[in-house]
C-alpha cells in the first residue's frame, strides 16, 4: 500500500476529504481497486460523517491521478509521499499532514531547522526592511526560511535569504508548475536556480484559489520549528499561519518593526497574547542551543543595507544606464528588489 503511488495520488484528488481521512483510507485500502469499490454510503460509514459533495466518478478521479503520474515524469516535477523516508519529519508530526507533496528543486536537509517568515502583502517600509534582514540574517546563521512567495513580507524574506546564499522554501497555494503571483515569477525561478524548493500539496495544473491558501499555511508552519510574523493586520492570512504554529506546538514570534499602525494590529494582538518579540534573527534560535553554522553557499551579495543610508531610484527606465555605472563604482546596490543610491553625508 505504501508504495502504491496511484492509490495515494487518487486519494489526493478527493478534495472533499480531510488530510487525516486520506491517510486513514490509504492504510485501509491496499490498492486503487479496493478504494474504487467503496460506495458513497460505504465511504460515509467508514469516515463517520456525511459527505457534503455531489456524487463523483471514480473513473474520472483515477484518470486525473494517472495524469498526475505523467506530470511527474514529463515536467521535471517530483513528489514525495507521507511514508517516504525523505518526507519532512517536522511536517509528519502535525495533525493533518498532506499525503503527498509535489515539488521542484531540492528537498532541504531534514537535520537543519527551518523558520517560517510570514506577513502582510502590504507592509510598512520598516516591516519590509525587517523581513529582508531576517531572511538574510537567518541564512547567515545557517537556518533556512519558509514562506509563501506572496507579495510583501513573503517576497522580502525569500530575497533576503537568497542574497545571503541561503536556502529558502516557497509553499504554494496552486500547482508547482505555475508561479503565482506573476509579479513574483522571477523570484520563484531564482529560488530554483539557487538550490531552493517550490512545494505544494496541490497537483500540477491546479490554479490558485482563495480557499487553497489558508490550507497551505499549515504546511508553512508545519515545516518549521519557529514561525515569525513580521507584520499583519487583523484577519490576515499570516494570523492563520500563527494559529497553525500554536496548534502544532511550534515557537511563535513577532517582529518589533511590525507592531505599529492599522497594518500591525494583528501582530500586536499576537504579542499581547504571549508571542515572543524579536528584533534580530539571532533571537529566534536563542533558546534552542543552536550553534552558528555556515550557509549552504559561500557566495553572497552585499550585507543587508540600512534603509536610512540609501535612496531608491524612482524611475527605473530612465536610470537603467546610470545603474550599471553606479554599481561598478560601488555607489549603488540592490535592496529589496530595488536599485538604491547611497546618500552622501557631510
Amino acid at each position: 500500500m505504501k508504495n502504491d503511488s496511484l492509490l495515494l495520488l487518487t486519494l489526493n484528488r478527493l478534495t472533499f476529504l480531510k488530510p487525516v481521512e486520506r491517510l486513514f483510507l490509504a492504510e485501509l485500502c491496499g490498492s486503487v481497486g479496493e478504494l474504487v469499490r467503496l460506495s458513497r454510503p460505504g465511504l460515509e460509514h467508514i469516515l463517520g460523517r456525511t459527505l457534503r459533495v455531489r456524487d463523483w466518478s471514480w473513473g474520472e478521479v483515477v484518470k486525473e491521478a494517472e495524469q498526475d503520474q505523467k506530470h511527474l515524469t514529463n515536467r521535471r516535477i517530483n513528489s514525495i509521499f507521507y511514508w517516504d523516508a525523505a518526507y519532512p519529519p517536522q511536517l509528519r508530526e502535525i495533525y493533518d499532514p498532506p499525503i503527498v507533496l509535489f515539488y521542484r528543486g531540492r528537498l532541504p536537509d531534514n537535520t537543519s531547522p527551518l523558520v517560517a517568515v510570514v506577513g502582510t502583502r502590504r507592509p510598512s517600509g520598516a516591516a519590509r526592511a525587517a523581513a529582508y534582514r531576517m531572511g538574510y540574517e537567518l541564512a547567515e546563521l545557517g537556518l533556512g526560511t519558509v514562506s509563501g512567495l506572496a507579495l510583501g513580507i513573503d517576497a522580502e524574506a525569500h530575497r533576503g535569504t537568497l542574497d545571503a546564499g541561503g536556502l529558502t522554501v516557497a509553499v504554494l497555494g496552486n500547482g508547482v508548475d505555475t508561479l503565482f503571483p506573476r509579479a513574483n515569477a522571477g523570484l520563484g525561478v531564482r529560488i530554483l536556480r539557487q538550490g531552493g524548493l517550490l512545494v505544494s500539496e496541490y497537483p500540477p495544473g491546479t490554479e490558485p484559489r482563495p480557499y487553497y491558501f489558508p490550507a497551505r499555511n499549515r504546511i508553512i508552519s508545519g515545516l518549521c520549528r519557529s514561525t515569525l510574523v513580521v507584520q499583519a493586520p487583523e484577519r490576515s492570512g499570516a494570523l492563520i499561519t500563527a494559529d497553525y504554529a500554536l496548534e502544532q506546538g511550534r515557537d511563535l514570534a513577532v517582529h518589533a518593526a511590525g507592531l505599529n499602525g492599522i497594518v500591525g494590529r494583528g501582530t500586536l494582538a499576537l504579542r499581547e497574547s504571549g508571542a515572543a518579540l524579536v528584533r534580530e534573527a539571532a533571537d529566534i534560535p536563542a533558546g534552542w542551543g543552536w550553534q552558528r553554522r555556515p550557509g549552504r553557499t559561500t557566495r553572497r551579495s552585499v550585507s543587508p543595507p540600512d534603509p536610512e543610508t540609501a535612496v531608491c531610484a524612482a524611475d527605473a527606465g530612465a536610470a537603467l544606464a546610470r545603474r550599471v555605472e553606479l554599481e561598478l563604482a560601488g555607489k549603488g546596490k540592490y535592496y529589496n528588489g530595488n536599485f538604491c543610491i547611497k546618500q552622501q553625508r557631510g
